[in-house]
């Protein structure tokens, strides 16, 4: 399911982001076009599975729609760490509106996401608490075999459903909706208010749809194409962080560069789903350096070695069955092992490196 690590590298650490800063240049003019053409791509999608006559193209068009979303939201993405569209007040509006219409509150993304970055991959030391609940959006709590050996009952449910494929396809629900908007909203209302007019604006635009034509129109135009988008979304993070031959590390091992490279692999997608998802399988190269405009991310691996030989994981299905097999990390092993292998105390072969 994933390729091993080159040997090491020649360059490591703050050389190697170095190299990377001239591919954190944004080309202005590029990102205009990109924006916009998507933008308006998703918008008439979304009109013609409104508005389009018969159910089989309006699902087609629905689920296009979706996928054009999870373009969408990499760019919000990106604007919200600053790689692209920088300083742009127009650029300001169009991407809060992406993230009204995604349910992504900017502030409470920023604050989880920014959080995911500083501490990718870093596991509580043993002895401490364990991590079954977390705010940090874009990754799932992690545990290792000896919190899992001496958590309560409770608490492995809890984890369990934190990382179930069930949460992920119900991302809408569970991450979106419930994390991003209702969960930081409680955790914080002064902080975190503008949460609640998203939620306001996104059960306004159910309802229009609704009276405009109907549950078919609500459904095609809004509610399956984001549904669609949510879980795409959710699963992209979730594979890229966990998988067999993902690192872990304690706080006293961890260090923002080693984890950017061990704890990200590369989703080897095709050119038509690299487009759809924005490049967002070059995951690696943007946990090195976060300012790299999604369009550039490629170019950037290319041009430097280092960067070329990283774990990779795959949308194939059985590539998908692994990734939800690994689910605790074993530190006698150097791997993430599945509920099952802790039980036995074994370890497949399926988690050393495959092509």
């Amino acid at each position: 399911m994933a390729d091993s690590a080159s040997p090491i590298p020649s360059r490591s650490g703050k050389q190697l982001l170095e190299a990377t800063k001239p591919f954190s240049t944004e080309i202005e003019g590029r990102s205009w076009w990109l924006v916009g053409s998507t933008l308006t791509l998703m918008l008439l999608l979304l009109a013609g599975a409104a508005l389009a006559p018969g159910w089989p193209i309006r699902l087609f068009l629905s689920v296009l729609g979706g996928l054009v979303m999870v373009r969408a939201f990499i760019m919000f993405h990106d604007f919200m760490h600053g790689a692209l569209l920088r300083g742009s007040a127009l650029g300001r509006v169009l991407m809060y509106g992406v993230g009204t219409l995604l349910l992504t509150p900017p502030r409470s993304w920023r604050e989880s996401h920014n959080y995911h970055h500083a501490n990718v991959g870093k596991i509580a030391p043993e002895g401490e608490s364990i991590p079954v609940v977390t705010t940090d959006i874009g990754a799932y709590p992690m545990m290792s075999l000896e919190m899992w050996e001496r958590a309560t009952r409770s608490e492995r449910f809890l984890y369990r459903a934190r990382r179930h494929p069930v949460t992920i396809f119900c991302a809408y629900l569970t991450v979106f909706m419930g994390a991003l908007c209702f969960g930081s909203i409680l955790s914080n209302p002064r902080k975190h208010w503008p949460g609640i007019l998203i939620l306001l604006a996104h059960f306004g635009m159910l309802v229009a749809l609704w009276m405009a034509g109907g549950w078919q129109m609500m459904l095609f135009a809004y509610l399956l194409p984001l549904w669609i988008a949510a879980a795409m979304g959710a699963y992209l993070f979730y594979a890229q962080h966990s998988f067999r031959g993902a690192k872990v590390y304690t706080p006293e091992e961890w260090n923002f560069f080693d984890a950017a490279l061990g704890t990200a692999s590369y989703f080897q997608l095709g050119k038509v789903m690299e487009w759809f998802t924005g490049s967002v399988g070059y995951h690696h190269v943007h946990h090195l350096n976060a300012k790299i405009p999604f369009y550039r991310l490629r170019e950037a691996m290319e041009a430097t070695p280092e960067l070329q030989n990283p774990v990779i994981t795959r949308l194939r299905i059985r590539d998908i069955l692994d990734c939800f097999q690994a689910n605790l990390w074993d530190p006698r092993k150097g791997c993430m092992v599945s509920y099952e292998d802790a039980k036995g105390g074994q370890v497949p072969p399926s988690h050393s490196p495959s092509s």
